[in-house]
């Protein structure tokens, strides 16, 4: 039956039942036309004529036979769609009355199960970079500082319209671009690619002690701005996307549109998608609930609560920044590039416990992505790049020590 079906097969069979049933009338038509044809022939062409005949009818009957399995696989279609279309009927011509109380319903009673309120956590959790995307008003920029204060490492910001007032908080020679310089923030982006592979480098000969302590968390407001303005804008945020998480070097990059063009990644979505965290704000995350999560009630709940309600990626988050500000601005503890961790080593979060279990249910085997990945449903669809700097991220506090390097990456646990 066709409610057995995916609605990509059900596509495919509904047009092959039609070729089917044309191509089965057809070879008749044709049959029949040989038949007329080869009556009128000499009678050394009519056994030719006629072999062709019965060869077409042949054919047509083997679709004949082929359009009635379909359509016993494909079921009463015109009947479904009667059903459906009732049912899509009742569905939308409810009172309007009975439509403003359920939204009303949603908006004060319904919470999302899968529900963020600390989306600084749910980013380290994912050790990922941050994609931040809102329109004017949205509130990009409050975010961006409330995250920048709590998320650790030396804070670095390339603002070409920051206020005087703006990041008041960090070292100032922090704050590159004020007044529209351009050419200070792309010289400074240069220079980000350098230490790149500067730690690239110390880490191949010392391990990853030689770049303890060189933890930075790199913010570029509105991005697309600085793809057309700065010549290195493109190639800093490919290199740090793929690269700079294992050196501890995250980036937060802000534009008003969620294409990979609008990142500088062009033709690469994939990059976009496997390497940061989407924050949505505003209308893209309504939007985003709309059209890519197809759930009304989603959408409700979030237009309901105005600038506190966003997405990040595909969960929703509630934060009231309302009341944060300059008065609320926390020092981050590991700010100005110290040693100190920013979260005890015992303080695992859930991915980090999974391979810490693994590790002492298994002890002196040497796990890696592949195997945790058939070992643990969290793991299931995660990129194998993302498991290894997790692997990493424990060896850095103490728990456990990595195997190899590169794709061959793995994570043994030892006390």
């Amino acid at each position: 039956m066709s409610s057995d079906l995916h609605p990509s097969q059900l596509h495919q069979h509904l047009q092959m039942y039609s070729r089917a049933k044309w191509s089965c009338w057809s070879s008749l038509a044709v049959s029949c036309g040989l038949l007329f044809l080869g009556a009128s022939q000499k009678q050394e062409y009519k056994p030719w004529m006629l072999g062709a005949s019965v060869a077409t009818l042949e054919v047509g009957r083997r679709h004949r036979q082929t359009a009635k399995l379909l359509l016993e696989s494909l079921g009463d279609i015109d009947r479904a769609s009667r059903v459906n279309f009732q049912a899509w009927a009742r569905a939308n011509t409810q009172p309007t009355a009975q439509l403003a109380l359920t939204v009303g319903t949603l908006d004060t009673n319904w919470q999302p199960e899968n529900l963020i309120t600390d989306p600084v956590e749910y980013i380290q959790k994912k050790q990922k970079h941050v994609a931040l995307v809102g329109g004017t008003g949205d509130g990009k920029s409050t975010f961006t500082q409330y995250l920048s204060s709590k998320i650790g490492g030396r804070v670095v910001v390339y603002d070409s319209d920051a206020k005087p007032d703006d990041w008041a908080w960090l070292d100032q020679s922090d704050v590159i671009g004020r007044k529209g310089n351009f050419k200070a923030i792309d010289t400074a982006m240069g220079n980000d690619l350098k230490t790149l592979e500067e730690l690239v480098e110390l880490r191949g000969e010392g391990g990853d002690n030689a770049i303890a302590g060189r933890e930075r968390f790199l913010i570029a407001e509105e991005f697309p701005i600085l793809v057309d303005e700065c010549d290195h804008a493109a190639t800093w945020i490919k290199r740090h996307a793929k690269r700079g998480r294992r050196y501890k070097q995250f980036i937060c990059a802000l534009a008003q549109n969620d294409t990979a063009e609008n990142f500088g990644l062009q033709g690469d979505k994939d990059t976009l998608y496997s390497c940061f965290c989407l924050v949505r704000l505003g209308q893209f995350g309504r939007d985003h609930a709309k059209t890519k999560l197809k759930d009304p009630q989603l959408e409700q709940w979030l237009k309901a609560g105005g600038k506190r309600r966003f997405m990040v990626d595909d969960q929703p988050c509630e934060l009231d920044l309302s009341n944060w500000g300059a008065g609320g601005m926390v020092q981050p503890e590991n700010s100005g590039g110290g040693n100190e961790e920013v979260r005890s080593p015992q303080d695992l979060n859930e991915y980090e416990q999974i391979i810490v279990t693994w590790g002492q249910e298994h002890p002196g085997e040497i796990l890696k992505a592949r195997v945790l990945q058939q070992a643990s449903q969290q793991f299931k669809k995660d990129d194998p790049e993302n498991i290894r700097i997790l692997f990493q991220s424990l060896a850095d506090k103490g728990l456990g020590e990595v195997v190899d390097s590169g794709d061959r990456l793995g994570w043994r646990w030892s006390k």
